[in-house]
């Protein structure tokens, strides 16, 4: 893809992902490599009795999935070598995912910066859905740096 054709790009929209179910044990695994053991994520039962109703994956493991979720639907520059996790503009948390939740990416690439030296800035704003749940769990603007050999 010629830098051109890579700013045209600007308003696509990626194909969605396929559905990913999210089960208790990938929440378990996530929580022991963060340390992030709090109850609402690995405690069935005491879960069960807060507001949330049972346990919730933990929002950065959402997060931490972007990458697999849309690796067949990126837009990426012909002849990239590497794309580097550039970090996020905006990220809210809107509605929890739960063990059994099956959640898709859908988004669109909102801008485009061609940083020379054979880099690209990319944009895209992403929403992560969970199948059957109108509101999304995630929605954020995700930059991801492309760097062409």
């Amino acid at each position: 893809m010629t830098d051109h054709a890579y700013a045209d790009t600007i308003g696509q929209t990626l194909q969605p992902s396929d559905w990913f179910l999210i089960e208790q044990s990938r929440i378990n695994q996530f929580a022991d490599v963060t340390l992030d053991h709090q109850y609402i994520h690995i405690d069935p039962e005491r879960a069960a009795q807060t507001d949330l109703g049972g346990t919730i994956a933990h929002g950065f493991l959402m997060l931490s999935l972007l990458p697999k979720l849309v690796e067949k639907s990126m837009l990426t520059p012909e002849g990239m070598v590497m794309g580097i996790n550039y970090g996020f503009d905006k990220v809210r948390f809107l509605n929890p995912v739960r063990p059994g939740d099956r959640v898709r990416v859908t988004g669109a690439v909102l801008d485009m910066q061609d940083k020379g030296d054979g880099r690209y800035l990319q944009k895209l704003g992403v929403s992560l859905e969970i199948e059957g749940v109108d509101k999304p769990a995630v929605v954020c603007e995700w930059l991801n740096l492309f760097v062409v050999g």
